[in-house]
């Protein structure tokens, strides 16, 4: 049985109790045996490393030095990683090699909750089958991306809320390899509700499934 560990805390705005809750039940339904911790010293456990797959929902916080070492050590043998908005692409701001193995930062969200539209890039990929682009009310994230993710899906900025960033086009949803280890990225999901939209949820669903070894 493949075995995940969900690790949630930071910022309560993000509601990442509530939301470790709808994933575990997610991948329990996928087979998945899972663990839920409340602490990042969860990921200095050696046992990681016998994982399919983690999923951070830390926003923000501090991660320690031995923490993120087993961490990029577990997912550099093969251990997958799966995230979602600031869960995954806020947190630990002061760790770069975290946001190695992610692939991307948050910076910014302009006009903060706004309606905006996810367009489809890869339509031929497996975590995009059957999914078309669509309406999306949230924060729009504006992201320092890295350029070896292979991208998914974009939004493109409007200049509204920043005229200077008018038709830029911004990475939404990524895969990458960390070493041997598959992560998979998505920015929506600012809190559990958005759970509920079909594709939002349908894309973070086959995106940890693809991950996990």
């Amino acid at each position: 049985m493949r075995e995940a560990l969900i690790v949630w805390g930071g910022w309560s705005g993000h509601e990442p109790q509530e939301c470790a809750h709808i994933i575990r039940d997610m991948l329990e339904e996928d087979g998945f045996k899972v663990y839920l911790e409340n602490s990042t010293e969860a990921f200095a456990d050696p046992s990681i490393h016998d994982l399919s797959l983690i999923v951070p929902i830390v926003t923000m916080s501090k991660i320690e030095k031995e923490e993120v070492k087993n961490l990029a050590d577990a997912i550099e043998s093969g251990v997958g990683i799966a995230g979602y908005h600031g869960g995954a692409g806020d947190s630990f701001r002061e760790s770069v090699e975290y946001q190695f193995i992610i692939g991307g930062q948050w910076v910014a969200h302009p006009g903060n909750i706004i309606d905006y539209k996810v367009n489809i890039t890869r339509p031929d990929d497996p975590i995009m089958e059957g999914i078309t682009d669509f309406p999306y009310t949230s924060e729009q994230y504006y992201m320092h991306v890295d350029p070896s993710n292979e991208v998914l899906a974009t939004t493109t900025f409007t200049g509204d809320h920043a005229y200077w960033i008018d038709g830029v086009v911004m990475p939404v949803a990524w895969k990458r390899k960390y070493g041997k280890g598959r992560v998979f990225y998505s920015s929506l999901g600012h809190q559990a509700k958005e759970f509920a939209v079909p594709q939002m949820k349908a894309i973070f669903r086959r995106g940890a499934n693809w991950a996990a070894r």
